[in-house]
């Protein structure tokens, strides 16, 4: 028997135009649609947590400024 995927959640996010040519043209490529492509990098994202070396740090450095964008002389304005 196959098993019924609800797919009734909607997520609305913004993308560089880089990343949706490449989602558009991945999905020319392969036939599969764009959302499923989103889907199917989610679900690998998700089945790595805690996997990527860079992510074992996040959250771990404390004392520095709130906002990087409060340091002296890195503001633009």
């Amino acid at each position: 028997m196959l098993q019924r995927i609800d797919m009734s959640h909607t997520l609305t996010i913004r993308l560089t135009d880089e990343l949706l040519a490449w989602l558009k043209e991945t999905s020319r490529r392969t036939g599969v649609p764009v959302g499923r492509l989103v889907c199917q990098q989610l679900e690998t994202a998700r089945s790595q947590a805690g996997t990527q070396r860079f992510l074992r740090h996040t959250g771990a450095i404390s004392g520095g400024p709130t906002d990087v964008s409060s340091r002296k002389g890195f503001s633009r304005s």
